[in-house]
């Protein structure tokens, strides 16, 4: 059970970083390295994290429907985590 949540914890987290380097290749002028320096410099990387966390609603969907409940479980996790990560970069 553990095992199962934290298979669907790490796909989580391996979407959001897919989204996140596919947000900045596409609608980024720039390389990926200005770009992160853009995004600090804007204080941006909350907004792009909860746009980069998208692809989570389709993993957990896939999940759900292959009946692996405790995999949808760890990508709710994650995606939780996530989000409090985004609150703690809104207010430092």
């Amino acid at each position: 059970m553990k095992k199962e949540i934290l298979i669907g914890f790490l796909v989580a987290i391996f979407a959001t970083a897919c989204g996140f380097f596919i947000y900045i290749e596409l609608f980024s002028k720039f390389d990926f390295e200005e770009s992160l320096k853009i995004l600090k410099e804007g204080k941006l990387y909350g907004k792009v994290l909860g746009l980069a966390a998208i692809p989570n609603l389709f993993v957990f969907f896939v999940f759900l429907k292959k009946n692996q409940d405790y995999r949808a479980k760890g990508v709710l996790i994650a995606t939780i985590v996530t989000a409090l990560f985004m609150l703690i970069l809104k207010f430092v």
